[in-house]
C-alpha cells in the first residue's frame, strides 16, 4: 500500500522535481517508509514518477519505486497488492528478481504480458502507472473494484496524476471549480463517487476495472479509458456444491490476504461478514494468539454492538482491541475536520471517523495490515433495500404469489421488515413521495444538479442492479472512506469479499440464493456455518459500525451544529443551500419523535460535513 505521483509535460517551465515533492509531501502518510522519484523521456514529453511507499513485502530497499525493470524496457510506480503474486511469478519467462515484491511481479508480468493479459491474471487491488518506453505508451490503471484511488487532471498540455486529490491541488497549483452535481449527490441522495469524477470538475478518476492509455509519441496528451473486466460477463457457477465451493473460494480470499511481512489483523462489528473472516483468518494462523483484533464500541448506548463482539472474543478464545466512542461535542467537530482533510470529501457520517480512531488505535499496536467485511452487503443482498426491489421485481413480472411468500418469510422471521426505516428508503422512492421533504437547495443547485435514479429500473434485472451498486452508488464511496482513513494512519485495508472471484460467483447467482427463508445472504450462512457461533452465524439485526450520531445532532452537538450554520457559511454564500431552509429542517430534526421521523440523520450531517470541507478547501476552489 502506498502513494503514486505522476506529471507528463513538455514545457520547459515546468520544475517537475519541484512539483513532484509539493505532491508527494501532501500524501506522504501514504507511504512513510521511502520516498523516491524519477524523471523519463518519451518524445517531446519528460515524465516525472513519484512513489511513496509503506512496506509491506520485503521490507528491504530492494521494493523502491519508481521501479524498472532488468531490460530497461518498462518502468512502474504501483499502489496495492497483487496476492497471487507467488503463483504468477513460476509463469513468467523472466525468472531475475531483485525483491521479494508483488511489486516488481506486477511489473514484469505487464512487461512480458501486455496489459490486456496481465490485469485480467491480477488477484488484488491496484492503481499504478506503467510506462512501456517500446511504445511510448503509458497506461493507469486501477483494480476491477476500484479499491485503489487514481486520480488525474489534464489541462491541455500537461497531465498530472495521483492517489489523492490533495496532491493534484498542490503541485497543479491552479484553483478549480466546484462540481455542483457532485454535491447535489452527496446532500440530497448520499452518493459520492458515482462516477469518474470528483468534487472538482476538473480532476477525473480511472474508473473501476479500466486502464487509461496515452501515447507519448504523439504530440498532443489524449486520455482514452479502456474497460477490462465487468462482472456481469462471468459464467453463473454450474457445479453441484454451492456451499462447498463457497466456503473455499471465501477460505483462499482470506488466506490470499493474509500475505505480509508485517502484523495483520481484522475489523470485527459483530455480524456475520466480519466474523466470518475472523473464522476463516483463525483458522489459517491455527490459533488466536497472533489474531489481532479490532472494534469500535459504544458502551451505554442502544445501538451498541459489545454483546456480539464478545461473542466471537469467546467464541475464537482471541482478545479484542477495543474502541470507545466517547468524544465530546468539541472533539467531533475537530475530529470531522481531521478526516474531512484526509478524505480528499466531505464524509459520509460519523462512521468515518470512527473508522479513523480505530485506524489510529492499529497504528499505536503496530498492525499495519487489516482485513475488513467492506463488499458483502452489496454481493449478497444484506442491505434492506434488496429485498425492497426482489419484491417490485417479481410484481413486475406478475409472480404475484412468490412476492407474497417472500414478503412473508422476512415478516416472519423478524428480519429487514420490523427494521423498515421510511428516512432511509426515500431515495429508492418515486420523486412523487419525496415533494413532501423541505427543499433545502439553493440558487446554484436548483439547475446545477441532476438526480440519480438508484431504484430498480424497468427491465433491470436484481443482478444487473447489484453490479449497479458495485460501480455506482454503494461501493466506490465505501471503499474511498476505508482508503483514506486507514493510510491517514499509513495501513493497509484489504477486502476479501471483493476478491473477483466472489463478486463474479455472488453477483450472478439467482437471488433466492441470497435472499431466502426470511434471511439475507443464505448461502454465505450456510457455508459459515460450522465455523461461527449460531448468534453471530444467524444473526437478524446487524448494524454496522455504529455510533449515536443522530442523538448528537439533536443535543449534545446543536449549539456547535448551529454555529457551523452561520450567515457566512460558504455553503449560503456560494449558492449551495437556503438558509432559512436548512434551519427550518434543522429543527423539524430536532424536535421530532422517533416512530413519526420524516427528516433523516444525514440530511444534517450533509450540509455540515460540506461546509467543513469547503472550509478546508476554499483556497483551492473558484467559482464558475
Amino acid at each position: 500500500m502506498c502513494g503514486i505521483v505522476g506529471i507528463i509535460t513538455a514545457s520547459n517551465d515546468v520544475d517537475l522535481k519541484e512539483k513532484l515533492t509539493l505532491a508527494e509531501n501532501s500524501q506522504k502518510h501514504r507511504g512513510p517508509d521511502i520516498q523516491d522519484q524519477a524523471i523519463y523521456t518519451a518524445g517531446q514529453w519528460s515524465i516525472g514518477f513519484a512513489h511513496q511507499r509503506l512496506s509491506i513485502l520485503d521490507l528491504s530497499e530492494s521494493g523502491t519505486q519508481p521501479m524498472t525493470t532488468h531490460s530497461g524496457r518498462s518502468s512502474i510506480i504501483y499502489n496495492g497488492e497483487v496476492y497471487n503474486y507467488k503463483e504468477i511469478k513460476p509463469q513468467l519467462k523472466t525468472q531475475e528478481y531483485a525483491s521479494e515484491t508483488d511489486s516488481e511481479v506486477v511489473l514484469n508480468a505487464l512487461e512480458e504480458l501486455g496489459i490486456d493479459k496481465a490485469v485480467n491474471q491480477f488477484n488484488g487491488m491496484w492503481a499504478f502507472a506503467w510506462f512501456d518506453r517500446d511504445s511510448n505508451m503509458l497506461y493507469l490503471c486501477r483494480d476491477r473494484a476500484g479499491v485503489k484511488p487514481l486520480y488525474y487532471y489534464h489541462d491541455g498540455e500537461s497531465l498530472y496524476f495521483s492517489s489523492e486529490v490533495k496532491a493534484i491541488l498542490v503541485s497543479a497549483e491552479r484553483k478549480f471549480t466546484l462540481n455542483q452535481q457532485a454535491v447535489g449527490e452527496y446532500l440530497f441522495q448520499s452518493l459520492q463517487d458515482t462516477d469518474n469524477n470528483s468534487f472538482y470538475n476538473e480532476i477525473k478518476a480511472v474508473p473501476a476495472g479500466h486502464y487509461a492509455q496515452i501515447d507519448l509519441s504523439k504530440k498532443a496528451l489524449s486520455i482514452d479509458l479502456i474497460p477490462y473486466w465487468n462482472v456481469l460477463d462471468a459464467p453463473a457457477y454450474t457445479g453441484n456444491d454451492l456451499v462447498g465451493h463457497t466456503k473455499d473460494l471465501f477460505n483462499d480470499a482470506v488466506n490470499l490476504r493474509m500475505r505480509s511481512d508485517v502484523p495483520v489483523g481484522v475489523t470485527l462489528s459483530g455480524g456475520l461478514d466480519s466474523s466470518a473472516i475472523a473464522s476463516s483468518m483463525k483458522q489459517h494462523l491455527g490459533s488466536a494468539d497472533n489474531l489481532n483484533i479490532l472494534s469500535v464500541v459504544s458502551p451505554g448506548s442502544e445501538l451498541d454492538e459489545s454483546e456480539f463482539i464478545d461473542e466471537m472474543a469467546d467464541y475464537l478464545k482471541a482478545k479484542i482491541h477495543k474502541i470507545e466512542l466517547n468524544w465530546s461535542a468539541s472533539e467531533a467537530l475537530e475530529l470531522l475536520k481531521k478526516v474531512t482533510w484526509h478524505n480528499d470529501s466531505p464524509v459520509g457520517s460519523f462512521s468515518n471517523a470512527a473508522h479513523y480512531l480505530m485506524m489510529e488505535k492499529a497504528h499505536d499496536l503496530g498492525i499495519t495490515v487489516i482485513l475488513s467485511g467492506q463488499g458483502a452487503d452489496e454481493l449478497l443482498c444484506g442491505y434492506k433495500k434488496y429485498l425492497g426491489f426482489y419484491i417490485q421485481g417479481l410484481i413486475r413480472q406478475r409472480r404475484l404469489f412468490k412476492a407474497i411468500s417472500v414478503f412473508w418469510g422476512f415478516y416472519r422471521n423478524k428480519s429487514i421488515v420490523n427494521q423498515f426505516s421510511l428516512m432511509e428508503a426515500k431515495r429508492y422512492l418515486p420523486k412523487w413521495f419525496q415533494k413532501t421533504d423541505i427543499d433545502i437547495r439553493g440558487s446554484r443547485l436548483q439547475s446545477g444538479y441532476k438526480a440519480l435514479n438508484p431504484s430498480l429500473k424497468a427491465g433491470q434485472s436484481m443482478q444487473q442492479r447489484q453490479a449497479e451498486d458495485l460501480s455506482v452508488f454503494s461501493v466506490p464511496f465505501l471503499t474511498h472512506y476505508e482508503d483514506r482513513m486507514s493510510m491517514a494512519w499509513s495501513r493497509e485495508i484489504r477486502l476479501p469479499f471483493l476478491d473477483y472471484r466472489l463478486m463474479e460467483l455472488f453477483v450472478n447467482l439467482p437471488v433466492d440464493r441470497k435472499l431466502t427463508g426470511g434471511w439475507t445472504k443464505y448461502i454465505l450462512r450456510e457455508a459459515m456455518e460450522q465455523m461461527l457461533p449460531p448468534k453471530i452465524n444467524w444473526r437478524k439485526d446487524k448494524q454496522g459500525f455504529v455510533n449515536p450520531q443522530e442523538e448528537w445532532l439533536k443535543n449534545e452537538l446543536k449549539s456547535e451544529v448551529l454555529k457551523v450554520f452561520n450567515e457566512q457559511a460558504l455553503i449560503f454564500s456560494y449558492g449551495l443551500i437556503d438558509r432559512q431552509a436548512l434551519l427550518q429542517k434543522y429543527e423539524t430534526f430536532c424536535s421530532q419523535s422517533p416512530k413519526f421521523a420524516k427528516v433523516w440523520y444525514r440530511d444534517i450531517f450533509a450540509p455540515l460535513s460540506l461546509e467543513i470541507w469547503l472550509q478546508l478547501n476554499k483556497e483551492f476552489l473558484v467559482l464558475d
